[in-house]
C-alpha cells in the first residue's frame, strides 16, 4: 500500500501506531484523551483490522472502531489493511507509515513497547521505527516531503504477563472512565466470552492504571517508555506540586 496525498491525512501533534483496533485505547487512551483536551491533535494508525476473532467480523470490528474514535475525538483514524496474524515488517508496510508521517508530520510518534508476547505487535513496532527513517529520505517515490519525526514513544499493551517499568507516566485520573468508555466499544474483543466482575478484564486496566498512579502519586496513570535521551526544557517540571 502507497498511501496517496489525497487520503486525508491532515498534519496532527501525534500520531499513534496500532497492531488491530482497540490496542491505543488499551494502551494509551486516556494519554490520547489528555492530548486532545489540551488542544493537541492525534491520528491513530490501525496496521490491521484485528480479524479473525472468536466474536468479531471486519464489520463489527469497523463500527467499534469508529464509535471509540468518536469517544476519544481524534483528527483522523486510518487502517492499512495488512494482514492480522500473520503480519511481517515487509518494506510496503515500512512505506506506508512512512507515508502517513510525511503527509501528517507529526511531532511525536507512538507505537508499542519493543518486547511482547504477540508476533503483530513486534512487527508494528520494527516497521514503525524503520518508517521513521525511511519517512526522511530524499529520491523517492513517497508522498509529501522528507520528515523526521522528532519523537518516538512506546506504549504498553503487551501479551507478556509480567510488570514492566516505563521512563515516564502520564497523569490520566479525571480521563479514566472515558478511556474505559472507548475501551468498551470494543465489545467483542473485551467483553464478550471474558469473565464478568469482579475479575472483568476492562476492571483490570483500572486497577494497572491506580497501581502506576499508586507510583506516580496521581490518582491513575498510563506508562510509556523512551529509547532516547529526553530533554527538560521547563524545570518547573521536576517540582511538581505537593499532592
Amino acid at each position: 500500500m502507497l498511501l496517496k496525498d489525497q487520503d486525508g491525512i491532515s498534519h496532527v501533534d501525534s500520531v499513534v501506531v496500532a497492531p488491530h483496533p482497540d490496542d491505543a485505547e488499551l494502551g494509551m487512551g486516556g494519554t490520547i484523551l489528555k492530548m486532545v483536551a489540551s488542544g493537541l491533535t492525534v491520528g491513530i494508525v490501525d496496521v490491521t483490522n484485528g480479524e479473525p476473532t472468536p466474536y468479531g467480523t471486519p464489520e463489527i470490528r469497523a463500527a467499534e472502531t469508529e464509535q471509540a474514535s468518536r469517544v476519544l475525538g481524534i483528527r483522523w483514524r486510518i487502517n492499512l489493511g495488512m494482514p492480522n496474524r500473520s503480519l511481517q515488517p515487509t518494506l510496503e508496510g515500512r512505506a506506508a507509515l512512512a507515508a502517513v508521517f510525511r503527509l501528517s508530520r507529526p511531532k511525536a510518534v507512538f507505537c508499542p513497547y519493543w518486547e511482547d508476547a504477540h508476533p503483530d505487535h513486534l512487527a508494528t513496532t520494527e516497521m514503525t521505527e524503520a518508517a521513521r527513517f525511511w519517512a526522511k529520505l530524499t529520491k523517492t517515490d513517497l508522498p509529501g516531503d522528507p520528515y523526521y519525526p522528532p519523537r518516538m514513544y512506546y506504549y504498553f499493551c503487551t501479551h507478556l504477563r509480567k510488570v514492566f517499568v516505563p521512563s515516564f507516566a502520564v497523569d490520566i485520573t479525571p480521563f479514566i472512565d472515558k478511556k474505559l468508555e472507548a475501551v468498551r466499544c470494543y465489545e467483542s474483543q473485551v467483553i464478550m466470552g471474558r469473565p464478568t466482575d469482579p475479575y472483568s478484564f476492562v476492571d483490570s486496566l483500572r486497577h494497572q492504571a491506580a497501581a502506576l498512579g499508586t507510583a506516580a502519586g496521581v490518582g491513575f496513570a498510563e506508562g510509556f517508555a523512551c529509547r532516547e535521551t529526553l530533554l527538560v526544557d521547563d524545570l518547573r517540571a521536576l517540582f511538581p506540586v505537593p499532592r
